[in-house]
């Protein structure tokens, strides 16, 4: 929070202070005055709904827009592990990676090119192990539930864990993943992200044999 709020203009909760205490690590931030946009989306006017993607829009363009460290691969902020409960693993943390192709092998449990795999994963890897753009900065949980309002403005951007640096398709195919308490949210998802077709049915593949809960 503290890193995005220095690199751009989205709306995040301020840090008081952050401490550990008896092995347990709190956060004091500020609380934001707002509900979750998720709450009564569906009872909105469409006018409302075109301005508050057009806000979000701009804020993950803000987020594109923040140059990644020489040589970044995938990591957190700050070049360390990443967490993210949806792997699969005897943990939620994961890496850091030295590079995106790397992060692509951890995902498919290192498994590589042969004529005996099934046809989809061959597909798999082989869109894995294409050339990629440089890691971008990602938010990795843009939920109707992480997004709070006051009326038809964003007033803050919240649930930041996840974020880091990952492969340019990963706000996509995580916001795809929707809370089915929010179905809604995935037909919203194309307005405020470039739509990666291609990718989701990459991440599609790699979720159906190496799994998470999609």
């Amino acid at each position: 929070m503290q890193f995005i709020s220095q690199h751009t203009s989205i709306p995040v909760p301020k840090v008081y202070c952050a401490f550990t205490h008896k092995g347990i690590t709190y956060i004091v931030m500020e609380k934001i005055k707002g509900e979750m946009l998720g709450e009564n989306w569906v009872k909105r006017s469409e006018a409302s709904k075109v301005k508050i993607l057009a806000q979000l829009r701009g804020m993950v363009k803000e987020m594109r827009a923040i140059s990644p460290p020489q040589g970044q691969g995938v990591s957190n902020v700050d070049g360390g592990v990443i967490y993210d409960a949806r792997l699969m693993s005897d943990s939620s943390f994961h890496g850091p990676f030295e590079s995106i192709h790397n992060f692509h092998r951890y995902l498919r449990q290192a498994f590589e090119a042969s004529p005996d795999h099934y046809p989809d994963v061959s597909e798999l890897i082989a869109l894995q192990d294409r050339s990629w753009p440089p890691a971008v900065m990602t938010h990795g949980d843009l939920s109707s539930l992480n997004i709070l309002v006051r009326d038809d403005t964003i007033v803050g951007i919240i649930d930041w864990e996840t974020a880091g640096w990952y492969p340019t398709y990963w706000e996509y195919t995580t916001a795809s993943q929707v809370n089915p308490w929010n179905s809604f949210w995935a037909d919203e998802i194309d307005k405020f992200l470039v739509p990666m077709p291609e990718e989701l049915k990459m991440e599609r593949i790699r979720q159906k044999y190496f799994g998470d809960i999609w």
